[in-house]
């Protein structure tokens, strides 16, 4: 038996009684996770402009559209809600690096309007959604063999999105090993456009395709059902001779959503930026006045995509660590509101990102579950503050973010298009969405329509 057929078999044997109870407990809030970023992606303008290009449609009124009113197609509600899931940059973080809430909720959320889905199917389907996803990660050795070619939720989210679809239309062995096969023609993001507005349709637009992979296989449409074990399928061609298949039959328990499991990112920024928000909010209540600061000087691992000294906009902003840095330490950290054009702009802000400096050493492990970042401050009176960040709060190894803490997080979220009262009875449905009905499931989705 082929990889890819081996997988598959394990894929639809993969039940609600395959979870463990941890598994079970991440994914309920990674689900309240979702649905509180998303909500608060909706006000940004990328995401605006999305909006007005699906509603122009005039698609079927099948699936919701989180935070505009109006329904559409399935496909194109997973794409825009997976950007508004993204757009952010405050979704959970993975290691191997990914984004695998973005690419594989939103193909199930649209689902869950035209077709009977528990809330229990709801989350088997997340699980072996980012289970396949965290696997194929792992597989591709990214840190041993110097990283991949695109960026990760392009180049992984349709196959894991194919899955956790796939769970909810009920396919077969071989209907999901095709569903794979047509995925994998539709993977491949390019790093540049990070810190653009299109780098929240990388995750939109794999929810979209994995979705619609499922929903084709599940009409008999084929593909060739061995992505993984071609001489010239996905895994070579995305991978090259790095790519170790056996690493996929590795699915399920304690199944990776647990081990390693997620880091719950605290900031809406990329993760390494974390650490240096971390760094200059420890560094914080030693400066009194900007004024003071004389000089800045940063050590990080080599990660040039967020070696951004002036950013332009908020949007840029998110993977400065230059910004991030200043914004911890004159701010004391980092929200959603510090991501703007106005916040960029703000004298003290502009000056001191003049007096920054930054070295990227290769000494550093550039992944972010080895990674630290070093800070010196100098005074103008010759005093120098020095810190050294080895990880965010709840970074792996590090005890988990708190259900108190991340709630902070998501009632600021909501916040944002809710009263109050909504945003508590939403996330009360929300804490025990594995009881719920298919009709509970749609009123879920309905709180945030």
């Amino acid at each position: 038996m082929s990889t890819t057929a081996a997988l598959c078999e394990k894929i639809v044997a993969t039940t609600w009684d395959s979870l463990t109870p941890e598994a079970i407990a991440a994914a309920k809030r990674l689900v309240l996770d979702g649905l509180a970023i998303a909500l608060a992606g909706t006000e940004e303008e990328a995401i605006r402009i999305l909006a007005d290009h699906y509603r122009g449609f005039g698609a079927r009124e099948d699936a919701t559209a989180i935070g505009f009113g109006f329904k559409t197609a399935p496909t194109l509600a997973a794409a825009l809600n997976g950007a508004a899931m993204h757009v952010l940059d405050f979704e959970p973080m993975w290691t191997p690096s990914n984004h695998a809430l973005s690419t594989n909720l939103p193909a199930i959320l649209a689902l869950a309007e035209i077709r009977e889905v528990s809330g229990r199917d709801l989350i088997t389907a997340l699980v072996k959604g980012i289970e396949l996803q965290t696997w194929i990660r792992h597989a591709g050795r990214v840190y041993e063999h110097g990283g991949v070619k695109f960026h990760p939720p392009g180049l992984t989210g349709p196959m894991g999105s194919a899955v956790a679809a796939g769970h909810v239309l009920g396919l077969k062995a071989e209907q999901q090993a095709h569903a794979l096969g047509m995925a994998s023609s539709r993977c491949g993001t390019v790093h540049a456009n990070i810190g653009s507005m299109t780098k929240s349709t990388h995750c939109g637009l794999a929810a979209m395709h994995g979705l619609e992979s499922a929903l084709l296989a599940s009409r008999g449409f084929t593909a060739n059902p061995e992505p993984f074990d071609s001489h010239n399928g996905y895994a070579r061609q995305m991978f090259g001779e790095s790519f170790e298949p056996a690493d996929l039959l590795n699915f399920g328990p304690p199944f990776r959503i647990v081990q390693p499991g997620y880091a719950m990112k605290m900031f809406p920024s990329q993760y390494g930026t974390h650490f240096a928000i971390t760094a200059g909010m420890t560094l914080h209540p030693e400066v009194p006045d900007p004024s003071v600061i004389r000089a800045v000087r940063l050590t990080t691992p080599v990660m040039q995509y967020v070696n951004r000294p002036h950013p332009a906009t908020g949007l840029e902003g998110k993977f400065s660590l230059q910004y991030t840095f200043a914004s911890g330490l004159l701010r004391g950290g980092a929200r959603i509101d510090t991501f703007t054009d106005h916040e960029i702009a703000r004298p003290d802000m502009v000056a001191l990102l003049d007096r920054i400096t930054m070295t990227m050493s290769p000494d550093i492990p550039a992944r972010f579950d080895r990674m630290w970042l070093e800070a010196e401050v100098e005074l103008t009176d010759g005093r120098v503050l020095r810190t050294r960040c080895n990880g965010p709060r709840g970074i792996w190894g590090a005890p988990p973010i708190s259900d108190e803490d991340h709630l902070v997080k998501v009632r600021d979220c909501l916040s944002r298009k809710l009263p109050v009262d909504r945003a508590e009875a939403l996330i009360a449905l929300a804490s025990r969405v594995e009881t719920l009905d298919a009709g509970g499931v749609r009123a879920m989705i309905g709180m945030v329509a």
